[in-house]
Parts: structure tokens; sequence; C-alpha cells
């Protein structure tokens, strides 16, 4: 039985056939790489992922983590993945060499570590934060404090939060009141709370690192006036020994998924632990005072995209899952075989069951080709030689950004959905794992900025920036496509130009008179047209590939390609002529009518 994970054949087609990721060995970086090399790890990571993350998917949601007043608790088998998973070096996999790292470019290691977010979303949440929590220092950090944290962290021994949202501050972090204050030897002492914090308390290791952003004593209001801080759990004392710092958790967060991973409360300063006496959390500056944000960002990009990536891996293991029970799960027959005596036929035969697998397949092999197009875009703009090139990969990594996060988090949770409906009645019980697949996915629209706030990044910032820079770039990539689509793809490359053309004129007319107000008031259909626009052009480059190509993977890639321009292209019409119009409805209407 194939795995039901990832389908290791999409993941070739994708890195090797379409990415040609192995080019990326022609550069410095990756030199001692090779398709063999990215072979092997793939390899390890399909089975590390199987053996020591998906046997205990099922046990750690019904068995979550939970706070006796004193300590956390939580199934021993997720200890013993996250040691197995250290052991591999997948946590440095992507890092320098001088480091300990392994120098994988991003691409390879972004399709490596799907296969752990496909095999428990949970327990894949702690190497996720900690590799973008040390991935922070190493660009932002000074030698002491990559010496004292980052090391360790991508041993194993220490795992990373990040520390943003406040009980009263989710994502407005112009509110964030968590305040700093100079201790008189180059450290701080913090004060406030922290909400929302994956991974924020445990003992699975040494110690936790939070990166934590708050307003040093005197900063100016806003975001302008935030630093960032690392706050250890523990703090080391003279004598080679630790001390608790005061750091406390004040409670977990129970959620409807992710449940195997502890989503906390968290207390800095209020005195539960006194460090040498003295009242307030110890912190450390990371690079300059209220810098915070601007550093943080590079975490919080990070994460965005592995959201997106988690969120595409659910969406695809419940795919797989939905495909293997609709082969074998006998039910009904055909129009036109009503014989009661005749056998039952499988699901897969009957043309809405079709419709429903097709309709996931098309959602999930696009959001994985979304994410993998943005890692190697991540890769290009660090390796290559011409400067123009790695600036212009860096920009439109910049555009894709918010449609990554939140593109795979919206139609993988329906790939998720229509994984369950596949089932039938069997798909909300707990016998199967989709109902958690779909649970689990559903945190995705909201973690690292709700769908709403990446439509206001989008329309508000990306996509006009350097005057249009961005989306010019992105348009251009589009019209390479279809000006280079095979001529059996002639018909879809002129859908996808017109959607294209249209865009163009649509952003224009949102931004003619400036009112940003009136054109951010629908940034979410804008959102959800754009992220429909560019997985149609993936899937167009996937297709021109796969015509002329025998065997059922390259129908398999027809197929979804077909069905994503018929019966999901045609989506954006009505967004975009609703986004024409510039509909004040939204803006206009009296909360109170509600």
């Amino acid at each position: 039985m194939s795995s039901t994970l990832l389908s290791r054949r999409d993941l070739d087609f994708l890195l090797h056939e379409w990415l040609n990721v192995s080019d990326l060995t022609k550069h410095p970086r990756f030199r001692d790489h090779s398709r063999d090399t990215f072979d092997a790890v793939l390899e390890v990571s399909e089975k590390l992922a199987a053996r020591e993350f998906r046997t205990h998917n099922r046990t750690s949601d019904l068995n979550e983590p939970h706070f006796d007043g004193t300590r956390v608790h939580m199934i021993p088998e997720v200890r013993q993945a996250l040691s197995a998973f250290a052991e591999s070096g997948l946590l440095a996999g992507t890092v320098d060499e001088d480091l300990g790292g392994i120098q994988l470019p991003h691409t390879v290691h972004r399709a490596c570590f799907a296969y752990f977010q496909a095999a428990n979303i949970a327990t894949s949440g702690y190497p996720m934060l900690s590799m973008a929590n040390a991935n922070l220092l190493i660009e932002h950090g000074s030698a002491d404090q990559v010496r004292e944290y980052v090391i360790p962290l991508l041993e194993g021994r220490f795992f990373g939060t990040m520390c943003l949202s406040e009980p009263h501050a989710g994502s407005s972090l112009a509110d964030v009141t968590t305040r700093a204050r100079p201790d008189g030897d180059g450290r701080h002492r913090l004060f406030g709370q922290k909400m929302w914090i994956s991974g924020g308390d445990h003992e699975l290791g040494e110690n936790i690192v939070h990166l934590v952003l708050a307003r040093v004593d005197g900063a100016k209001p806003g975001v302008k006036g935030l630093s960032l801080f690392i706050v250890p759990k523990f703090l080391g004392t003279d004598d080679g020994g630790r001390e608790r710092n005061d750091v406390a958790l004040a409670g977990l967060n129970h959620k409807m998924g992710w449940r195997g991973i502890t989503n906390t409360l968290l207390s800095f300063g209020e005195g539960s632990f006194r460090p040498t006496g003295e009242s307030g959390a110890v912190g450390y500056l990371v690079g300059e005072e209220n810098r915070g944000l601007e550093y943080m960002f590079h975490m919080m990009n990070e994460a965005r995209i592995g959201v997106g990536a988690g969120a595409a891996a659910l969406g695809y293991t419940g795919y797989l899952e939905a495909l293997e029970y609709a082969r074998t799960r006998p039910q009904g027959r055909l129009p036109g075989h009503k014989d009661p005596s005749s056998p039952q036929v499988p699901i897969i035969e009957h043309p809405d069951v079709r419709r429903m697998l097709l309709a996931a397949k098309s959602y999930a092999e696009g959001a994985m080709a979304l994410v993998l197009y943005a890692a190697k875009l991540l890769d290009e703009s660090t390796v290559l030689e011409d400067p123009a090139a790695r600036a212009e990969a860096g920009r439109l990594l910049d555009v894709l950004t918010p449609i990554v996060k939140s593109w795979p988090s919206q139609w993988c949770l329906r790939a998720n959905d229509l994984s369950i409906q596949v089932h039938g009645g069997a798909g909300y019980t707990r016998d199967h794992n989709v109902e958690q697949f779909y649970r689990d996915n559903r945190l995705n629209p909201i973690h690292e900025g709700t769908h709403g706030i990446h439509g206001l990044d989008l329309l508000g910032r990306k996509v006009v920036m350097d005057s249009g820079a961005g989306l010019d770039l992105l348009v251009a990539r589009m019209r390479q496509a279809i000006d280079t689509a095979p001529d059996d793809l002639i018909p879809w490359a002129g859908q996808l130009s017109a959607r294209v053309d249209r865009l163009v004129t649509v952003t224009a007319a949102l931004w003619r008179d400036g009112d940003a107000e009136l054109a951010l008031s629908n940034a979410t259909l804008y959102l959800e047209a754009v992220g429909h626009i560019v997985i149609a052009w993936l899937w167009l480059e996937q297709a021109g590939l796969a015509v002329g190509e025998t065997g059922t993977f390259y129908a398999g890639k027809l197929a979804a390609a077909r069905y994503f321009f018929t019966y999901e292209l045609p989506r954006v019409d009505a967004q975009l002529d609703l986004l024409a119009e510039r509909d004040r409805m939204l803006l206009d209407l009296d909360p109170h009518v509600l």
C-alpha cells in the first residue's frame, strides 16, 4: 500500500521535473549536494514521519497536554518523536555547516518537513517554531546569542517560541503593552502577558527560548516603539547551574485542533519566580531598540509559509486517505444497474465521489506546488549570483507570501471537508483520521495572521509597494507561462490570460483615487481572487509538463488541471466584477443591524 502521508511521486515531479531543484547544486552553497542526497533525505523524512509522528497523532489528540498548577504533562511519544527528529539533523537542515547544519536548499527541506506536518501537525509545531526562532537569531542576534541559544536549538536541547499577541491585542501589535525596563547591566526586566503562545511551556528539553516583543520604558507608541528580547525559561547561574526566570504559565488554551502542542497564556515579571531576587523576567535585547517588529518579521514570514505548508500537507494526507477509502468501500450501484443481486461497486465509481476527490486533488497538489515554488524563490533570493535576479526572487516571494499562507489554509481545509464527505457517515466519527485533519486544519486560516489580515497585506502593501513592481513581476511570470504553453493547452492559457489582464485592470481601479478604506474593504475578496489566479498559473505549468507523457500519474495531473480551469478559475469572474464595482456595502454597513 502506498503512503497516505504525501505522494512521493508528486514530490519528485514538483522538485525535479518542474522546479529543477538540482540546478541549485551549481551554486557554491549547495555544491556538496545532488539529487541522490535530496532523494535520501526525503526517504528518511517519510520513514521517520510515519514511524515516529503519525503513530501518535490520534493519541496526542485524545490526550492533550494538561497543567496541574505546577507543571505540564503530555504523552511520552511526543518527546520520543522530537528526539528522533533532532537526531536526524533536520533541525539544522538549511543552516550553515559551521553551525552544524546540512545546508540543504529550502525547497528540499520544505518538502521533507511536509511529511512531518502531514503525519502530525501538532508535534511538528515544536520544531517548526524552534527552527524559525533559530533562523531569526542567526540573522539578527549577536555572536554570543547564537552560541548560547541557537546551537542548543539546532541540537534539539532547547525549544523556541514567538511571543507577540497579548490578551487585549491579538493581531493589533501596535497595542502591545508588555514593557521592558533596562536593568543597568545590559539586561532588561520584562513585565506583561502573552497569549496564544504555541509551545510556551513544557518539559521536552532543557530550556525554552521565548522571543518577546515588548516596549522599552519611554519608547514611542505603536509598532515603531517595539523591541525584541530573548527571554529564556531558565537562566544560567555563576556556578554553572540554572535558575527559573520569571516566566510563568498562567494556563493552557484548549483548541479544536493541534491538541498535541501546548498553547499558553504566559506571565512575565509577575513574581512567580524571582531570578537574583529581583522582580521582572530577565530579557536580552536582540539587535537595536525599536526594531523588534522588523526582526520578528523574519520569524513571522517563515512561520506564515510554514502554516501554508502545514495546511497543504493536511489537505494532501486527507485526500489520500479519502482516495484509499473510496477505492475499497463498496456502496450502491451505478444508474442503469439496479439489480439488487448484482455486487455493489466501490464508491469511486460514482461520478460525484470522483468530483470530490478530483477537487481535493486539485487543491492539495496545487497548494503543495505553491509552497515549494515559494521555497525555491527563497533559495534563489540567497544564492543567485546576479544581484538583480536575487532581488527579483525576493520581491516575488514578498508578494506571494500572503497567498502562500492563506490559499492553502482556505482551500486545503475544503479538501479536508470533501475527504470527510467521501467517507460518508464514517467521516465524522473518530474511527477515521479525516475528522481530525479537518479540525487541525481549521486553525490555519487564523494562525500567523487571519485570512482577512493577509488580504489587507496583499492589497494594501504587497501589490502597491515600489509603485506596483511586485504585482508587475507576478504578472510577468504568469504571462511567460501563458505565452509558452503547449498548443494543447492554448484554451487554458487563454482563460488564464483573460483573468490576469482583468486583475491588472481591477487592481488599478481599486486604487484610482487613493481611498484606502474603500479599496481595502473587500481585500479578502481580492486575496481569494488572486490566489485562484496564481494556482491556475501553477497548474498550467504542471500541465505543460504532463502533455504528451504516458501513464496514470501524468493523466492525473492533466485531470486535476482540467478540473481547476473548468470548475475553479471561473469563480474569480464574479469576484473581480464585485471588486471593479468598488462596492461600499461592507464599508457603509451600520453594525447595529447585525
